[in-house]
């Protein structure tokens, strides 16, 4: 090629048709010519190349994002994702009940409409009536009509009205329950980590309804224990108002049997009706409270506490089963990878053409 070179070039400076133009014929010359061309068209699309593998960059970045990192060998990194993952899932489960994320509002709606809803469906003045009041009270007395005050026969009626809230307390528990529940299923499905390994989604779930449940029969002990008490301690001082009211509403002289006339039973009816309102009052407020303590506020504080614990304990082996990726998943990260290797080199090298001199 250097001798064909040579004798071409001495060729067009030997030839008369040619010599003025020799520096700019043959094959050397086109060469350079064609290098300078070619060199100016892909200058110009320089832009746009950068440009398209700018956006597959970002592309494959993104893809590899919702693909999650690829799982550590070693136990330790393994027990790091999944402790990485639970916290994940945790601070959603938080959000939600912050009001960062929908659906913690529910549980307010279980404390302004349901609890109290259900409380007046009990209809306290239907049961004191003056039927059930005359049973009550005859019951309480046995064998012997009582002397001044029917005291056996108001705390019975008090009892056997205050027991029923038992009822609506039991209830507003189960429905903050299935609100954790729908939240936690919700927190679940938000993770994105969790998409990435079943077994763990499975797991965690499992984690959190076993600490919910624990979290609702603790709720539930102290809830209806507040009941409980309001029923086996009456407040003494709305009663020792009682003779004053007695007097007001008619003789205390009657005869025995006279005091249970209607107009007598009444006014017995009326008495507890007000302390069993009072009463009711009262654990409207401090049921909802005794919920978010042991449910709520608990749930916040240690859902996946005794997850955390038993995932000490396992094993590599162990932690492998609960990070059980799909390998066609692995498979792809690891060609993804690949691929923005050499978009991110090929960046680098037409970063340096278009930036150099």
């Amino acid at each position: 090629m250097i001798a064909a070179r040579r004798r071409e070039r001495e060729y067009f400076q030997s030839s008369p048709e040619y010599s003025h133009l020799a520096h700019r014929m043959g094959s050397e010359h086109l060469g350079k010519m064609l290098s300078k061309h070619l060199e100016t068209v892909i200058k110009s699309r320089i832009p746009g190349l950068q440009s398209l593998i700018n956006k597959t960059i970002i592309e494959l970045e993104g893809e590899l994002t919702k693909l999650g990192k690829p799982i550590a060998a070693d136990a330790g990194g393994k027990l790091y994702t999944t402790m990485e993952i639970c916290r994940a899932f945790d601070q959603n489960f938080k959000e939600h009940l912050d009001g960062v994320r929908a659906g913690g509002e529910k549980i307010y709606g279980v404390f302004d409409n349901q609890l109290p809803a259900a409380l007046k469906r009990l209809q306290f003045d239907k049961h004191l009536s003056i039927e059930n009041v005359r049973k009550l009270i005859t019951e309480a007395d046995g064998y012997q009509p009582h002397l001044i005050a029917p005291e056996q026969g108001y705390r019975r009626l008090i009892e056997s009205s205050l027991v029923t809230i038992r009822g609506p307390a039991e209830a507003a528990v189960d429905g903050v329950h299935a609100i954790l529940k729908g939240i936690v299923q919700k927190a679940i499905a938000e993770t994105t980590e969790l998409k990435q390994y079943p077994t763990l989604r499975v797991e965690v779930g499992n984690a959190a309804f076993e600490s919910l449940e624990r979290m609702r029969e603790e709720s539930k002990r102290a809830t209806l224990q507040l009941v409980d008490m309001e029923c086996g301690y009456l407040t003494v001082e709305f009663f020792r108002k009682l003779p004053q009211d007695v007097e007001k509403g008619g003789n205390p002289t009657h005869s025995l049997f006279d005091r249970y006339n209607d107009s007598y039973l009444r006014r017995v009816g009326s008495t507890v009706l007000q302390y069993v309102n009072m009463t009711c009052a009262s654990l409207r407020n401090s049921i909802p409270k005794s919920i978010v303590y042991c449910q709520v506020r608990e749930a916040k504080r240690s859902l996946l506490d005794f997850f955390f614990t038993e995932l000490g304990k396992k094993e590599s082996k162990q932690l492998s089963k609960m990070l059980d990726e799909d390998p066609a998943v692995q498979q792809r990260r690891a060609n993804l990878a690949k691929r923005l290797e050499l978009y991110r080199s090929a960046q680098h090298e037409i970063d340096a053409v278009a930036w150099s001199k």
